[in-house]
């Protein structure tokens, strides 16, 4: 088998731990990783010490390491030109110790002596977000950060962060759930599972008294059994002979006569999310569509990087078929559960579809 993409690894902290280990360059300008000692990151690939794991996190694009107050390692560079990377450094942190208000282009060019649209352009240059982009994800990071602390009210995780009322903070910091089910991350909810095999490797189904909630795919039941305890960490969770069946009717999907599920979904998403998600059961199987075609086909035609992250957070594989969405060069681009994966189904899809 092939080796795996740098894509194909970001749900899997362990082999990306081992890139930096190895000093690997393969998920270059993909994968950043920020160590909490130091406040610096860095690319996989940077010869700096290697730090300790327990003080190192994970980022997939630059916003995310700028957002979580991280400075651009000197020594690998990994926000590209120095230059440009010092002065978003700059403007960033002017945008972090701001939140709670509205910053204005203007003033992020006065402060860089710069033109308003020189401004826009590097931080669209470095990070690929406009400068009120940026400071909308961070916002809701440090939403997020503040939910985790059970000592802080949720109303004051709110103003916290910057937003000027729940329903603001609701409908912009997209976190796929109410706040207080972000909060409790499963807590007091039970879940069943059921692992079998499949012709893509191991599989993991699990389902709440509401319906179906995750099926994963991976190597090995230890590593599907970890996937489930991240996403709902706080939940108690319990094998359940029951849900063999389910199995056998998700797998049914790579058929020639695909069953119908009995259990209905329970999915925490945004509005948005549904809507995809709603669009990629559209796609009949064998066919494919580019993540642009998605976009229009919700009405939306300039939110393809919001398609393409909808489509990332998926958490039932095969049912939502995110599979079925390439990019519009024809390649597969990236799949949570790895593009080898994502071939081998496409394939089984249209093998099934032409018969």
């Amino acid at each position: 088998m092939p080796p795996q993409s740098p894509k194909s690894l970001f749900e899997n902290p362990d082999e990306l731990w081992r890139l930096v280990v190895d000093h690997d360059p393969r998920a270059d300008g993909h994968v950043f990783y920020g160590v909490r000692t130091t406040g610096v990151f860095c690319r996989p690939s940077c010869s700096s010490r290697r730090p300790r794991r327990e003080n190192v996190e994970f980022f997939t694009d630059l916003v995310s390491a700028f957002a979580a107050g991280y400075r651009p390692c000197k020594r690998c560079n990994p926000a590209g030109l120095r230059a440009e990377a010092q002065l978003v450094e700059t403007l960033a942190s002017h945008l972090n110790r701001d939140l709670d208000r509205c910053v204005k282009l203007s003033d992020l060019a006065r402060i860089s002596g710069l033109s308003a649209f020189t401004v826009q352009r590097t931080f669209q240059r470095v990070l690929g977000v406009s400068p009120n982009q940026y400071r909308a994800h961070r916002r809701a990071a440090a939403l997020r950060t503040r939910l985790k602390d059970p000592a802080v009210r949720i109303t004051d995780a709110v103003y916290d962060a910057g937003y000027s009322g729940p329903a603001r903070a609701y409908s912009n910091a997209r976190l796929g759930m109410r706040m207080q089910d972000y909060r409790n991350r499963g807590r007091d909810q039970e879940i069943g599972y059921a692992t079998g095999a499949s012709p893509l490797g191991r599989v993991l189904v699990a389902a709440t008294e509401r319906g179906l909630c995750a099926v994963i795919m991976d190597s090995t039941d230890e590593i599907l059994l970890r996937r489930l305890k991240e996403q709902f960490p706080a939940a108690e969770l319990s094998e359940r002979a029951d849900l063999n069946g389910t199995i056998g009717q998700v797998l049914s999907r790579l058929t020639e006569h695909p069953a119908a599920l009995d259990l209905p979904l329970d999915l925490r998403a945004t509005a948005f999310q549904m809507r995809v998600w709603e669009a990629l059961r559209c796609i009949p199987r064998g066919e494919t569509r580019t993540y642009t075609e998605i976009a229009c086909a919700i009405g939306n035609p300039k939110a393809v990087r919001a398609v393409a992250r909808a489509c990332a957070t998926n958490p039932v594989a095969v049912v939502i078929p995110c599979h079925r969405v390439i990019g519009s060069d024809g390649k597969l681009t990236g799949y949570r559960w790895g593009v080898e994966r994502k071939k081998r189904l496409l394939e089984l899809e249209k093998q099934q579809a032409g018969d």
